[in-house]
């Protein structure tokens, strides 16, 4: 899967960008990013995702709620990243619209997380909020697709 490029190229774990610890960091890679949108990863295992074993036990699938997670926290972890908001930025969930699942993500599947800024508006200098549109690929596949509004904030 190509995506357009992005200004910065990144190798940066996810742990180390994001404040999300295990079991609920879905960022295993920021791959790129910057202010116009960012690029990440994640593989989800059996060993790794702990609700596989109740979320259809017979037929594991990662549950859509965490599919949108996951492309937050890509999207946050490329805001991180780039310092948009200061040293210390976070990002907080305040509207999801227009989910779509395409396809099952089942353990064992990378993905792979592209998201870009619709807008995003500073409210005084530290603080915003932003809308990003992502899509979440499996190899080339669209698994899951949204719209995603956040409230943006740093102590910067």
């Amino acid at each position: 899967m190509e995506f357009r490029p992005l200004k910065n190229t990144y190798n940066i774990p996810g742990i180390e960008l994001l404040p999300h610890r295990p079991p609920f960091l879905f960022v295993d890679n920021l791959i790129a990013a910057d202010e116009t949108g960012a690029l990440g990863e994640y593989t989800f295992t059996m060993e790794k995702n702990d609700f596989f074993k109740g979320h259809f036990p017979d037929f594991p699938i990662v549950p859509g709620v965490v599919l949108i997670e996951t492309m937050a926290q890509v999207h946050g972890a490329g805001l991180i990243a780039t310092k948009f908001l200061g040293e210390n930025a976070s990002f907080l969930f305040a509207k999801v619209e227009e989910a779509k699942f395409k396809r099952p993500v089942r353990p064992g599947d990378k993905l792979t997380v592209f998201s870009e800024a619709v807008k995003v508006k500073k409210l005084g200098h530290d603080k915003g909020i932003g809308v990003f549109a992502a899509k979440g690929y499996v190899g080339d596949e669209l698994a899951v697709e949204g719209t995603l509004t956040c409230m943006l904030g740093g102590t910067n």
